[in-house]
């Protein structure tokens, strides 16, 4: 586990970060109106999910960010955190299906990207995201079955 010292920074990003971007691109009428697949889940089941993994992720990025701070997996675990936040606003702002699929297929990438930087030196780290590209392959089909039923 990273220190407090280290892993306070991460938390607090990640997560004042992921509820500043939840609460700024809260799903409205618009997206109320699109036709949805039948395995859409309810709206409820988003936010702990979300912050659950928000929480891994920043327990990840802090033992990473630990152990090599410039390595492949540290920009990896950086650039998800970036495409993880920019999602939202291109999907429930812009209002850009397509645009938010491509993101997030880059998003997926990303996060294997970093499961693999990290598989053979922190095995730990690299676990803490398999719930995570679990999940944001599932929000990927859920994503890409709006853009197309809509």
């Amino acid at each position: 586990m990273p220190r407090a010292r280290t892993l306070l920074p991460f938390l607090l990003l990640v997560m004042v970060g992921g509820l500043f971007i939840g609460y700024v691109t809260r799903p409205g009428e618009w997206y109320a109106a699109l036709a949805k697949p039948a395995f859409n889940p309810p709206n409820a089941v988003f936010a702990p999910v979300w912050t659950l993994l928000y929480i891994l992720i920043a327990i990840a990025g802090a033992r990473t960010y630990q152990r090599a701070a410039s390595s492949m997996a540290m920009r990896a675990w950086w650039l998800q955190l970036v495409l993880n936040f920019l999602w939202s606003p291109i999907f429930f702002v812009a209002h850009q299906i397509s645009l938010a699929f491509v993101v997030i297929l880059a998003l997926l990438a990303t996060i294997f990207a970093f499961i693999r930087g990290c598989w053979d030196t922190d095995r730990p780290a690299a676990l803490l995201f398999v719930p995570y590209a679990a999940w944001v392959a599932f929000a990927a089909l859920l994503n890409g079955s709006i853009m197309v039923l809509n």
